[in-house]
């Protein structure tokens, strides 16, 4: 079997190549920047292709990625600026012609990350049967595409599945990530971290158990469509940087309240996990 795996050099696309080859899987690897890519444990171990979305011509894309057996897609230019209208005019078309150029030339079996911000403004606990509501750029882009693919599943069959992924952490996350900050403070030996009210209620998993989610719901087909990447455990922003603390014996004044809080996303929501545990349990 072999994967192809786009936006290989990212943040969950390093960790979604290791679980592929921990699990003895063949990978095919793309991103834009090759000497990115050489800089990953990884390079040696994968078939390394690159590729700028956008800038394909009439290539047969399935044929150019050596015919893999399924996709999985993380490419996404322009984040964490969720407000920027270049999402869906600038990301949006270029994605779903990149995939349908695949699907159309061969390609029958696709993975692709979507977002929890899909849900909307929507507060308590979100289940992948309610209906989608984005509310920003980011959100309404990545909810079209997902859109035009069931669109396109009418006139080519093949396996979508689409993961909403909720709230991450782990090591080689953006540095303007929370918990990348509050390291960065620490290791500044600065008196006060400044953050938000941190209230709001999040959903959190480590990219490790992300990436090995992606990678359980691509290699089986029994569910597909939506499906949430996420705990179902809401926990406070303020508890997630206490606990944090609390594991590694650091400890730094929080100074609560002195950002405002994000206007792009609800106050209190988590993820219903029960689609997604279907799936581990039938491993």
């Amino acid at each position: 079997m072999k994967v192809l795996v786009t936006g290989a050099t990212g943040f969950i696309g390093n960790y979604v190549i290791g679980e592929l080859l921990t699990r003895g899987i063949a990978v095919i690897a793309t991103s834009t920047h090759i000497d990115k890519a050489k800089q990953k444990d990884w390079y040696d171990k994968v078939t390394y292709i690159p590729h700028t979305i956008g800038e394909e011509t009439n290539q047969d894309l399935f044929t150019k990625f050596r015919q893999p057996d399924m996709l999985i897609h993380l490419a996404w230019k322009g984040l964490p600026n969720y407000k920027d209208l270049f999402h869906f005019e600038e990301n949006l078309l270029p994605q779903y012609f990149f995939l349908k150029n695949l699907i159309e030339n061969g390609l029958n079996d696709i993975t692709i990350t979507g977002t929890c911000y899909e849900y909307g403004m929507i507060n308590g606990c979100l289940a992948e049967d309610m209906v989608a509501d984005p509310a920003n750029s980011y959100a309404i882009a990545k909810n079209s595409l997902r859109l035009f693919l069931e669109m396109l599943q009418k006139k080519q069959s093949f396996s979508l599945k689409w993961m909403r992924l909720f709230y991450m952490y782990g090591e080689g996350q953006s540095p303007n990530s929370l918990l990348e900050q509050l390291k960065k403070a620490i290791e500044h030996s600065e008196e006060v971290f400044n953050m938000s009210g941190g209230e709001q209620v999040r959903d959190y998993l480590p990219v490790e158990k992300v990436a090995a989610n992606i990678v359980s719901a691509a290699l089986q087909n029994e569910t597909t469509g939506i499906i949430n990447c996420c705990s179902n455990q809401p926990v406070t922003v303020k508890q997630l940087v206490t606990n944090y603390l609390a594991k590694t014996g650091k400890s730094i004044k929080l100074n609560t309240g002195y950002y405002p809080y994000p206007d792009f996303e609800p106050m209190e929501f988590w993820g219903d996990d029960n689609k997604l545990k279907t799936i581990i349990k039938h491993e």
